[in-house]
């Protein structure tokens, strides 16, 4: 049974850091491909970061030279650096393993980042 969990979530002001962890279990993180999603109230869930088995990394546009993701196969943990935070990158941050052969999506439960102004 594959099962995420995120922690680290915050509430902080503009221009501070925050670091989410997303512990996973039922699977070894070497070789997997994970992500981190989020969801601002009203709008649709959206990627943010990606970081593939072999480590390469992409962002969206919004978050891309302040976010950072990196994962720890030892610990089988995804990690999401989030520097500069801005008001708009409040929201639900969720991490998200996708299998490959059974096109299934699992989920953890997220982790509220509010970020005043």
């Amino acid at each position: 049974q594959v099962q995420l969990v995120e922690s680290g979530g915050g509430s902080v002001q503009a221009g501070g850091s925050l670091r989410l962890a997303c512990a996973v279990s039922g699977l070894f993180l070497s070789n997997r491909a994970m992500s981190w999603y989020r969801q601002a109230p009203g709008n649709q869930r959206e990627l943010v970061a990606h970081i593939t088995g072999g480590g390469l990394t992409n962002y969206a546009d919004p978050v891309k030279g302040r976010f950072a993701i990196s994962k720890d196969n030892v610990k089988n943990t995804v990690y999401l650096q989030m520097n500069s935070l801005k008001p708009e990158d409040t929201a639900v941050y969720y991490c998200r393993y996708g299998n490959p052969i059974t096109g299934r999506n699992y989920w953890g439960q997220g982790t509220q980042v509010t970020v005043s102004s």
